[in-house]
């Protein structure tokens, strides 16, 4: 395992997201351990494909990896003042549909980018639950790693680990339904659940290739479950890591 060595603090406005994401850590004095960074591919396009409680995810991630990663995140983030701004300062760009994912996607990829994804959705973070489960994954950023022009493509799972349980804030989750009324997980009552981390662990795990073979299979009627095996591997892999 390494630590990370201590850097001065950036001033907002001027921070890349991997320095601004370090510091932001710093700051909030969370302990940080990282496992199987030499597991890294090097000089490749990358998803990282990750488990998701925490606002903080996309930071721990970034300074875990050592790497500027684009995360992709929820569309109603684009929409809520302040958190747009920090939104864009953390290089995130929202899911506001497929067709934008995809298009996004190539671009970053193609220029030798790392893209951050939580396939699980909206639901960790609207549902407190025990800090072990990973949820089924979605298999848009399996769609996405099968048609983009990009080889060698690596597929990175990475599991953030930590035993924090979170809490009920005072913020009502319905406050989100203003933003995003298309999503029905932000009808519900209630609080929105927060995790915040003192002691997490990024656990990195050994690289999912995808080869031209893969995408000579990823055809008509056998597109689907090209997608869906992808998906389901990684979700494999995440919830191996968060186990060990």
């Amino acid at each position: 395992m390494t630590a990370l060595p201590p850097l001065p603090i950036p001033f907002f406005e001027d921070a890349d997201p991997l320095e601004l994401s370090r510091s932001a850590l710093q700051l909030m004095g969370i302990k940080l351990r990282v496992s199987g960074r030499n597991r890294i591919p090097a000089n490749v396009p990358l998803l990282v494909i990750s488990n998701h409680r925490s606002p903080l995810d996309a930071p721990v991630l970034m300074a875990g990896l050592d790497r500027t990663v684009a995360f992709v995140c929820h569309q109603y983030m684009e929409h809520v003042p302040l958190l747009k701004d920090v939104v864009h300062q953390f290089g995130a760009f929202p899911l506001e549909s497929p067709r934008r994912l995809f298009r996004q996607g190539c671009q970053r990829l193609r220029r030798g980018e790392a893209i951050g994804i939580f396939p699980e959705g909206a639901q960790p973070m609207v549902q407190l639950q025990s800090p072990r489960l990973v949820n089924p994954f979605q298999r848009g950023f399996a769609h996405l790693a099968l048609r983009v022009p990009v080889g060698p493509l690596a597929l990175l799972p990475v599991a953030i680990a930590s035993d924090e349980v979170g809490f009920e804030s005072l913020v009502p989750l319905s406050l989100l339904g203003w933003f995003d009324p298309s999503e029905p997980l932000f009808q519900q009552g209630g609080g929105h659940p927060v995790v915040f981390y003192r002691e997490v662990e990024v656990k990195i795990g050994e690289p999912i290739w995808v080869m031209p073979a893969d995408r000579e299979r990823y055809q008509g009627r056998h597109a689907a479950d090209c997608a869906q095996q992808l998906a389901d591997d990684c979700w494999g892999a995440v919830s191996a890591l968060l186990q060990k």
